[in-house]
């Protein structure tokens, strides 16, 4: 089932390669990241290019943001092009299944 989430845990996919971009792009790290399920800790759905504020890595896990207006209040830039920063490199974590909603299928 695909979800969109403002902030969802990831995998660091590749790094981002541009020498045509945006100026709000010039000297930013660019990742593609790609959501995990929390629960299953499972790849899914589409990768997003997100800005590396926290020097990610190919393969760490990661927690992304992809509330535009705090992705440019970072940059310092209000009319900024981006949607999505890295947040957050992820050592481990935990989740409570009772805290699940029912209709969620995680058995």
């Amino acid at each position: 089932m695909l979800r969109y989430f403002v902030v969802f845990i990831g995998v660091v996919k590749k790094p981002v390669v541009s020498t045509v971009k945006h100026k709000a792009y010039t000297g930013q790290k660019l990742l593609l990241v790609r959501a995990i399920d929390p629960v299953t800790k499972e790849e899914y759905g589409d990768t997003y290019i997100a800005i590396d504020f926290v020097d990610a890595g190919e393969g760490d896990v990661v927690l992304v943001s992809q509330e535009g207006d705090a992705t440019r209040m970072v940059l310092g830039d209000p009319t900024a092009p981006v949607r999505s920063f890295i947040v957050a490199v992820i050592e481990n974590w935990k989740i409570d299944k009772s805290l699940l909603e029912e209709s969620d299928d995680y058995s």
